[in-house]
């Protein structure tokens, strides 16, 4: 009786151990689903979105260029602001804190330039820097998903949300610095659109403590010729 139960639950093992993904599994059909390899090949990108907030609407553009420059802008309240990078200098143009050219470093820096890896952080992550590991599967909002915890090379944190079904990220949860405090942020991504083979979130919802935005990509254009000196610092 022992040895006949011993026996069911090594087949038990065996079926569940079966069924199990590992982390690069999960990737793998991650990176099939968006599309990845497609997006890998993509050299420039041009992006026209909004954020709605607290019943305010601001525009939002963003330019980049591989391996690494960028260009936001927002508008908000009437006022433009600015952050960018060359390629070896960060900067940034905020009226409300004051006027002129700023340099953008350290935190501030590096969440512009996460804005702006659009391959997202869980593609190539080991060439970032970064670690990662399959917490394992989760209830999220009623559907199964995959919780995978990403450390990026400064040690931040980030918890990557990736639907059971379609293998997309649903949600990412994390830590980040603003305004000199550290805060959480939950972003959904709640719609996905479809470009040249390439699956790509087009609307978000941001949950943070002072609130609940939305933002929303109205335009997409890949491999625009884009000039090197949209990116350039300007001058005083």
């Amino acid at each position: 009786m022992k040895r006949t139960f011993l026996l069911t639950a090594l087949v038990l093992f065996a079926f569940v151990a079966a069924q199990a993904q590992t982390l690069d599994e999960v990737l793998e059909k991650n990176y099939k689903a968006t599309g990845l390899e497609k997006l890998a090949d993509v050299k420039t990108f041009y992006i026209k979105a909004k954020m709605s907030m607290m019943g305010m609407e601001m525009p939002m553009t963003m330019q980049m260029k591989k391996p690494n420059k960028f260009k936001i802008e927002t508008e908000a309240m009437g006022q433009k602001i600015v952050q960018g990078f060359d390629g070896e200098n960060g900067w940034m143009i905020n009226p409300m804190v004051g006027g002129g050219v700023t340099d953008l470093k350290g935190a501030d820096l590096k969440q512009a330039m996460s804005q702006a890896d659009l391959e997202g952080e869980l593609y190539n992550y080991a060439k970032k820097g970064s670690t990662a590991e399959l917490i394992g599967k989760v209830n999220l909002d009623g559907k199964e998903a995959y919780r995978i915890k990403l450390t990026n090379a400064d040690g931040m944190v980030k918890d990557y949300y990736i639907d059971g079904e379609t293998y997309l990220v649903s949600m990412v949860k994390t830590k980040v610095e603003a305004m000199g405090q550290t805060m959480n942020v939950d972003t959904k991504i709640v719609e996905y659109k479809e470009i040249n083979g390439i699956k790509m979130g087009c609307k978000m919802e941001q949950v943070m403590p002072m609130g609940t935005s939305t933002i929303t990509l109205d335009e997409i254009k890949l491999d625009e010729k884009i000039d090197d000196s949209v990116f350039t610092r300007p001058s005083e």
